[in-house]
């Protein structure tokens, strides 16, 4: 037997009595949430959170997209339209992007080591609730004057928060004090998760799974919990020093009393660049593992791969200040941003040749999770290509603040990290709830998604080099964006229909999806080795491990188109 794994019941444990379910509460359910401590509830609430708020996000984003379809329109007035702004960047970046990166974190680390539970359980439920509460009281904005759209209640500083405009001067009552008090509290649990994730990988893999075993998806998740820890405590400190400034007149960025809105710049920035590649890492993790069991091939250079991983990371951390090219900082910094950022795309087009070898010649089974990897590819690519653009500094200089970077933002996070999401979901759906998402309801949510993606992303790269800036309220006739808004604003709606297939499609699956069995997809690592849904302590037996497929190896121990290390 190539590998000391069972197959049986020994993985296939009863479910305990819930809270309340022995007297038959209505609310046990309810009971059960709160005060889980289980790391595949609290991965579920991360993941249903963040879907809540993206849903929020995308009606923000469509109310701008209406504003902006014609030239001259009066739909938002220009505080609403900020505030939209400011709030749609700020969900999908701190409510949406990282949670979702958190929750398949939370689910699937502790099941693909053999662990029975994060290393920290407490820990992670407290993670869970400070980020949710940080998002509640973000929208508790709109109530801070009458009227949900009421100008002046919202943040309206944008997602960036530029200094002078979080000056009192600038940005009265509490607004932005809503939007820095928010994201202090998300600092400490997203800190607290990544730390809970670090310790899980590193203290609590099953017998024989070494570092050189572990699922590429564990690696993507162990590099970005230590991003994490590295990136944001520098927003932490913006946000103490924004604090500073507006009670106490600490002046750190008032440039009349000896500060540097510069600076505020630059401590942003240094946590703003690594967390783009926070949240496009889970794509990276849930790509390297969709692609090989629906192309029935290992991995193509796993070494290299986790080398790709690693080496992201670390050049993630010195590429800040390509966001700053238009500040008047000197030419040797210049051309050093210029350098890092040119040498971040190697290991990042390392993994697009890895992804696209492994596919070449394999046996692949379009199910929709190998569909939505396959779009990501075309649409990470896109945006790999623009990003090197934007990297030379001349170019930036044309484009900067323009509609180009705003398309080359969303490609990065809708195309590259929504789209794997979304294949993720349908991938371990069936995993968290024995039932097998419907085919036909993904395909419409995956065309009419990527159609409406597409048209509203693609043509603002061509506004951007017609020199349509970024934040603008309102534009006149006579500029030649009229047609570009309107098919970029058009994209939106085929856009939400898509969600709604998605939405659909979950519940459909949920209450009449067909049963999945323990391991649908024939997959390979750990978690299909165990019941769907799992039972609360995931194993009853700790799992031994000779390889980086011990599933496979168990269940095919001869089959010869699979190599053992």
């Amino acid at each position: 037997m190539a590998q000391e794994i069972a197959i049986d019941a020994n993985y296939r444990m009863p479910e305990p009595v819930r809270v309340g379910e022995e007297t038959g509460s209505s609310t046990a359910w309810i009971q059960n949430l709160i005060f889980t401590v289980d790391h595949k509830k609290l991965g579920l609430m991360y993941i249903g959170a963040a879907l809540l708020f993206f849903a929020i996000a995308g009606v923000l984003a469509a109310l701008m997209r209406i504003q902006l379809a014609f030239p001259d329109n009066r739909f938002l007035s220009p505080d609403v339209f900020n505030e939209s702004f400011t709030m749609h960047g700020t969900t999908m970046v701190f409510l949406v992007g990282m949670p979702l990166a958190f929750g398949f974190a939370n689910y699937l680390v502790p099941l693909m080591i053999g662990a029975r539970d994060m290393a920290f359980p407490r820990l992670n439920a407290f993670g869970f609730w400070v980020f949710f509460f940080s998002g509640l009281f973000l929208y508790f904005s709109y109530f801070g004057a009458p009227g949900l759209y009421a100008a002046g209640s919202a943040p309206d500083v944008g997602w960036f928060a530029y200094s002078p405009l979080t000056m009192k001067a600038f940005s009265r009552g509490h607004s932005t004090d809503y939007w820095t008090l928010s994201l202090m509290l998300g600092g400490i649990a997203s800190i607290a998760t990544a730390v809970n994730i670090l310790v899980t990988i590193v203290c609590m893999r099953c017998p024989g799974m070494t570092l050189g075993r572990m699922p590429i998806f564990v690696w993507c998740m162990l590099v970005l919990a230590f991003l994490v820890i590295l990136a944001v405590p520098c927003l932490s400190a913006c946000q103490i020093m924004i604090t500073l400034d507006r009670y106490i007149g600490a002046k750190f960025f008032d440039t009349q009393a000896g500060g540097d809105a510069v600076l505020w710049q630059h401590f942003f920035w240094i946590f703003g660049h690594p967390e783009v590649y926070i949240l496009v890492m889970p794509a990276f993790a849930i790509t390297s593992e969709i692609i090989p069991v629906f192309s029935r091939k290992p991995i193509f250079g796993y070494p290299m791969m986790v080398a790709a991983v690693v080496a992201i990371a670390f050049l993630s951390l010195g590429v800040w200040a390509h966001h700053m090219f238009c500040v008047g900082m000197i030419s040797l910094a210049n051309a050093f941003f210029v350098t890092s950022t040119l040498l971040i795309a190697i290991p990042t087009g390392l993994k697009i040749f890895n992804w696209l070898a492994t596919l070449y010649g394999g046996k692949l089974r379009y199910e929709l999770p190998l569909v939505f990897c396959l779009g990501f590819l075309f649409q990470f690519l896109v945006s790999g290509l623009t990003g090197v653009m934007l990297a030379v500094a001349p170019f930036d200089w044309q484009l900067s603040d323009s509609y180009f970077v705003v398309a080359h933002f969303h490609y990065v996070l809708i195309g590259g990290l929504l789209f794997t999401i979304f294949g993720g979901i349908y991938y371990w759906f069936p995993k968290a709830f024995g039932k097998m998402p419907d085919h036909k309801l993904g395909m419409w949510h995956f065309w009419l998604f990527a159609i409406g993606f597409n048209l509203t992303f693609m043509p603002q790269h061509f506004l951007g080099f017609l020199g349509m800036p970024r934040r603008i309220y309102t534009y006149q006739s006579d500029r030649g964006w009229d047609e570009l808004n309107l098919i970029s604003t058009i994209g939106v709606l085929f856009q939400a229909v898509g969600i709604l297939f998605f939405a659909y499609n979950l519940l459909y699956s949920w209450f009449r999806g067909r049963k999945a069995g323990d391991d649908p997809w024939d997959a390979w690592t750990l978690e299909w080795a165990t019941t769907s849904p799992p039972a609360d302590y995931n194993f009853s037996k700790t799992p031994v491990v000779k390889s980086r497929r011990p599933l496979w190896d168990a269940k095919h121990p001869d089959d010869p188109d699979w190599a053992h290390e």
